[in-house]
């Protein structure tokens, strides 16, 4: 592939044949010219129903059509009462749509259409009345005991526990009661707020997502964490030493967003608040960031690992297959957002969202399924650089063999999102073999290790071992570097702390209008928080932050 060319994915164009395929049947035809004749009839003419079998035919002029659905139940309404009733759709006779009003449930709270009980509650499931006097009466209480009953932000942990919330809600509390504008929220405005909150919400998901969610939202947007950890930041015990580094706080804050926004479930993820995590993924990317403008290049991913990505990959990838970031992918770069992403798929493919990930750049057409031409156009560059090792790869066929029996796809020959996501455990495997040649040369080297699982203790996933095992060497080659440079000498026990040992701290230099610094100066945060930890050249205790 010549330099400056990526590959782009086409499914718009699988997209606009499956279209034109499914508009030029007889049946399609048909449908469409029934449709046509009901928004062509005169209004005030009865309603004609749309069958939703398209085979059904036409009733000819004059002709009887055809048979009516059953009435529903309940008197027949009024013409002028479609206006004030709430009308619900049925499916009458042959699929047709007929649209009826049930004037028997209106007033019936609970009940939906046929007398079904409400099963969806977007705000929490109602558990019959609340009464809000005594929790009203507990933020009064909190109040009462602040200069002038007003709170300003340092105040709003002892509210949000008389509120019943986690202490690190006090934040969205404090910013959803208007604290941005004045500094501080009066007892008067903070209970108001409250009020509705507990009137619409009615479980703490609600709640937290009416906290942060912009005003009129039902979702959340990255902008929507950032005050939340940001308050996280400057007051959490387990983050106090980054204090001494409030140009990393963005890093931080970034990483954890961009971990919320993919994680498909955050009930399975560890570490999602953990320092360790944020530094070894920032580190990473500014040894790849050789000119400092927080942007990446095909170069600069495909020496991630030592070139162990092949190249058909690394243009995938930069085709905008997976990238969110498209002002960064339209200029050919990736971004640091993207980049987190990139490094926690690569690093543990065993996720559903890693899988997703893979599998996305791997489907070339956009069809939903991986076929041989797809699988050989990977192989291909694999293969090559095996026998650049002096390794005879496998034949194709006995390759493809390989992995139809890993997968057992459901359909013959074409291998889903679905199939790879049932084998999550071999996700790895087959991934590796496509692309990945350190790591297939690796598993094929240790394949009479024990399985995941066989071992005593918690079990670790692969994200979590390659972090850990990444920041020991950073922290080692950080002493290392450091050793003679800020004082430290080596004795009998171990490493000590010289007169300059007390000046080390971290800061920040200018690298490139002003980005953060390389990653020798951010290194030094390690050991500084080492040090904090009482023994010198140990990794200090933030292993991660606790939110509860």
């Amino acid at each position: 592939m010549s330099p400056g060319k990526t590959l782009q994915p086409v499914l718009k164009m699988k997209v606009d044949e499956l279209f034109l395929r499914w508009l030029s049947e007889d049946a399609t035809q048909r449908l469409l010219h029934e449709c046509l004749r009901a928004v062509q009839a005169p209004q005030g003419a009865p309603n004609v129903a749309v069958s939703a079998d398209a085979a059904m035919p036409a009733p000819a002029p004059g002709g009887p059509g055809p048979p009516a659905a059953p009435a529903a139940p309940g008197p027949r309404p009024e013409p002028h009462s479609r206006r004030t009733r709430r009308p619900a759709v049925r499916r009458g006779g042959r699929g047709c749509a007929e649209v009826q009003t049930w004037p028997e449930l209106q007033g019936t709270p609970g009940l939906s259409v046929g007398g079904i009980p409400t099963f969806y509650f977007p705000r929490g499931r109602p558990v019959g009345p609340v009464s809000k006097d005594g929790a009203i009466r507990a933020v009064e209480t909190a109040f009462a005991l602040l200069p002038l009953q007003r709170a300003r932000l340092e105040d709003m942990g002892n509210v949000a526990k008389a509120c019943g919330c986690p202490l690190y809600w006090k934040g969205p509390l404090f910013y959803r009661a208007g604290g941005r504008r004045g500094g501080s929220v009066s007892v008067h405005t903070f209970v108001a707020m409250w009020r509705r909150i507990l009137q619409d919400c009615h479980d703490e998901e609600a709640r937290f997502l009416h906290l942060l969610a912009s005003p009129g939202c039902d979702f959340l947007e990255q902008e929507d964490f950032v005050p939340f950890l940001q308050d996280v930041v400057e007051s959490h015990p387990g983050l106090a030493f980054l204090k001494e580094a409030p140009e990393f706080h963005s890093c931080y804050i970034t990483t954890v967003v961009a971990r919320l926004e993919e994680e498909a479930d955050l009930s399975l993820t560890s570490g999602l608040f953990c320092y360790e995590h944020v530094y070894v993924i920032y580190c990473t990317f500014r040894e790849l960031d050789t000119d400092c403008d927080l942007l990446l290049g095909n170069c600069d991913l495909a020496r991630h690992r030592d070139h162990a990505i092949s190249d058909k990959m690394i243009d995938r990838i930069f085709s905008g297959a997976v990238m969110r970031d498209r002002t960064a992918q339209r200029a050919g770069k990736m971004s640091y957002e993207d980049f987190v992403w990139f490094l926690l798929s690569e690093e543990d493919k065993t996720t559903p969202t890693s899988i997703e990930y893979w599998f996305r750049c791997m489907d070339l057409d956009g069809d939903g399924a991986l076929s041989a031409f797809e699988l050989e156009f990977f192989y291909e560059e694999q293969s090559r650089r095996l026998r650049s090792l002096d390794v005879e790869p496998l034949p194709f066929p006995d390759c493809l063999c390989q992995m139809l029996d890993l997968v057992r796809p459901r359909t013959q020959g074409r291998i889903t999102l679905g199939d790879l996501k049932r084998c999550r455990l071999l996700a790895p495997i087959f991934f590796d073999t496509f692309f990945n040649v350190d790591k297939y040369l690796d598993r094929e080297q240790h394949e009479q290790l024990a399985l995941p699982g066989d071992g005593d203790g918690p079990e670790l996933s692969d994200w979590d071992r390659f972090a850990a095992a990444e920041y020991r060497l950073l922290v080692a080659e950080e002493a290392a570097a450091q050793l003679w440079e800020d004082g430290l000498v080596l004795d009998g026990g171990g490493v000590g702390v010289g007169d300059g040992a007390e000046k080390r701290g971290w800061s920040t230099t200018s690298c490139g209008g002003g980005a953060p610094g390389d990653v020798s100066n951010l290194r030094g945060l390690s050991s500084y928080y080492s040090e904090e930890s009482g023994k010198a050249g140990e990794v200090g205790p933030v292993r991660g932050v606790g939110l509860e």
